[in-house]
């Protein structure tokens, strides 16, 4: 059994940063393939980014291409979204988890607020 937590959201203006970490505890998760998913209000849940168990590949959703970068720590067990060059339309709740996703490993998420 693997618990994930997210954090590292926030309020941020267009244009700027943010750098979303996610904790895995439990057991490793050096095994698996990682995933970023988000969901703003209203919406369905939507896939960001995933990256290879050695990080060997990252794969990103064309609305983010370019300006989000996945990483990973395994030693660390940890998982790494940066965000650059924000946009009011990724205002999400973001979520981590492994690809593809076990409804019991879902953690709460973490905000992220994007102003115009």
């Amino acid at each position: 059994q693997v618990q994930l937590a997210e954090s590292g959201g926030g309020l941020v203006q267009a244009g700027g940063s943010l750098r979303l970490s996610c904790a895995a505890s439990g057991r490793t998760f050096s095994g698996y393939v990682m995933t970023w998913f988000r969901q703003a209000p209203g919406k369905e849940r939507e896939f960001v980014a995933s990256i290879g168990w050695n990080s060997g590949r990252t794969t990103y959703a064309d609305s983010v291409k370019g300006r989000f970068t996945i990483s990973r720590d395994n030693a660390k067990n940890t998982l790494y979204l940066q965000m650059t060059s924000l946009k009011p339309e990724d205002t999400a709740v973001y979520y981590c988890n492994k690809n593809p996703p076990r409804n019991d490993y879902w953690g709460q998420g973490t905000q992220v607020t994007v102003s115009s």
